[in-house]
């Protein structure tokens, strides 16, 4: 049998993350338990959903569909202890990589000022075999990490630079939640349970999608649980680090 991997854990000493996901639930299926953590530790995170998710349940309507999973999310945010939750409005399912969508992160970035900037798995797969990721998923986390150095550069996107707004390169790190690369992961076994209830406030998303006989806690459980045997933990969940200063390393 092979061996489990061996996590190193994710540093903490940062005080403000923007979350940078497509949909409504994507931080919610393994990686919200990391956000309620870092909230109680008076952190200040902040979502930025590029999608409001109006394509994902095919027996409802997209604008009904639309103000169901914003609310969703909301409550979901609320319940790991984030208030700051902003929708951008592109097209749900047809997201694409590229100067466009760099830009409109680049300016949430700019808006925000984070240290840790927070996003979807961007490789091809969930699993690094056969599991394949989504398409919104792989252009949101790609295009985050562009956006992540876009935001610092003055000259790129320099009509954003407008009143309060300025450039802003003082993004540390961008984490991919979830990566088959992931390396570092994050203790959340005293936050597991708010993990659980944040997913489950996506009822009609689920509902939606037909799994009947799905359990949000048993789903979690196994997936961290397997992370925090890697820890060393009981529940964990896992990032890839990808760091943008000159000369840094993943050791952190």
């Amino acid at each position: 049998m092979a061996d489990r991997p061996q996590f190193k854990p994710l540093r903490e000493d940062w005080q403000r993350a923007l979350v940078v996901v497509a949909h409504p639930d994507d931080m919610e299926f393994g990686s919200a338990a990391a956000i309620a953590r870092w909230t109680d530790q008076g952190k200040q995170v902040t979502y930025c959903l590029l999608t409001s998710g109006e394509a994902g349940i095919d027996a409802m309507e997209p604008a009904e569909a639309s103000r169901v999973r914003e609310a969703e999310q909301r409550e979901s945010c609320r319940i790991v202890g984030v208030d700051d939750v902003e929708f951008l409005g592109l097209p749900d399912g047809v997201l694409e990589y590229g100067v466009a969508l760099r830009r409109e992160i680049a300016a949430s970035i700019r808006r925000h000022r984070p240290e840790i900037v927070i996003t979807n798995n961007f490789r091809d797969t969930w699993d690094g075999a056969v599991a394949l990721n989504q398409a919104d998923h792989i252009a949101t986390g790609k295009a985050t990490l562009d956006a992540a150095r876009d935001a610092g550069n003055r000259w790129v996107f320099s009509d954003q630079l407008d009143g309060d707004v300025e450039p802003w390169g003082g993004v540390v790190e961008v984490w991919a939640a979830s990566s088959p690369g992931s390396r570092h992961a994050v203790d959340t076994t005293q936050t597991f349970d708010r993990g659980v209830e944040s997913l489950r406030a996506h009822q009609a998303y689920i509902d939606g999608l037909g799994w009947e006989h799905f359990d949000p806690a048993e789903f979690l459980e196994g997936v961290a649980r397997s992370v925090g045997q890697g820890l060393g933990v009981g529940l964990a969940a896992c990032f890839e680090v990808l760091p943008l200063q000159w000369g840094a390393t993943d050791d952190t």
